[in-house]
């Protein structure tokens, strides 16, 4: 079946661009031009994943992604920014409010399909049951994708949740910003290191009681212990 990308873009030049190789690339494409035709839409759809122009006539793209983030029905859609900005400040701002990916205008059809299709292998099923249990009952299920505190779910972004997923494969192994980076996009990197840190900022919120698993090691990166 083929994955929905859900594109929230107001210039009809870059719709009718990303539409095409969107679709060469195997997908299925929903166009809105405001964000509010989107909203609309998210109230009986659930789009794999969002490409979210920032800059929209009727709704600023951030609050388009806070509004996604806050329903429990799209918390763990993949989004990836779309924006003429191209500041540091304003990219970390739309990682603050949970996007996972961002791409600077101008940019590349070919490196944004090859981002849409990184953002989908993160949040890809796994083929074997598997469970990594850490002591203060938190509970990650690789199969099912899901993360649970004590029987209570957490809902994680798919890049959230790689990110624990790899600091849990080795419990105590210190894990560079860099080496993260490289788990989490490959070859298809071109962020910046402190995308890692904004991440695992909304990880420990959303962990909570258990965050104190999480550690930083000042310089160096960061590791999962007990």
């Amino acid at each position: 079946m083929k994955k929905t990308i859900a594109l929230v873009e107001d210039e009809p030049d870059i719709v009718e661009l990303l539409e095409i190789h969107l679709s060469r690339g195997g997908f299925q494409v929903k166009s809105f031009t405001s964000g509010k035709s989107f909203l609309d839409y998210l109230k009986k759809n659930t789009p794999d994943v969002l490409i979210l122009d920032l800059m929209l006539p009727d709704i600023d793209g951030l609050e388009i992604c806070k509004q996604v983030r806050a329903l429990n029905s799209t918390a763990e859609v993949a989004i990836i920014m779309l924006t003429a900005k191209s500041e540091e400040v304003d990219k970390i701002l739309g990682l603050e409010l949970g996007a996972d990916d961002y791409v600077t205008k101008p940019f590349s059809p070919k490196e944004l399909v090859a981002r849409v299709k990184a953002v989908l292998r993160r949040h890809a099923p796994r083929q074997a049951t598997r469970t990594i249990e850490i002591k203060g009952g938190l509970v990650i299920d690789l199969e099912k994708y899901t993360v649970t505190l004590k029987n209570e779910r957490i809902d994680l972004t798919p890049t959230e949740f790689k990110i624990l997923e790899l600091l849990a494969s080795k419990k105590g192994w210190v894990f560079s910003r860099e080496k993260i980076l490289d788990y989490l996009w490959g070859d298809e990197k071109a962020v910046i290191d402190r995308t890692v840190d904004v991440h695992i900022r909304h990880l420990r919120e959303k962990l909570g009681p258990a965050s104190g698993c999480v550690k930083n090691l000042r310089g160096v990166g960061y590791r999962l212990e007990e």
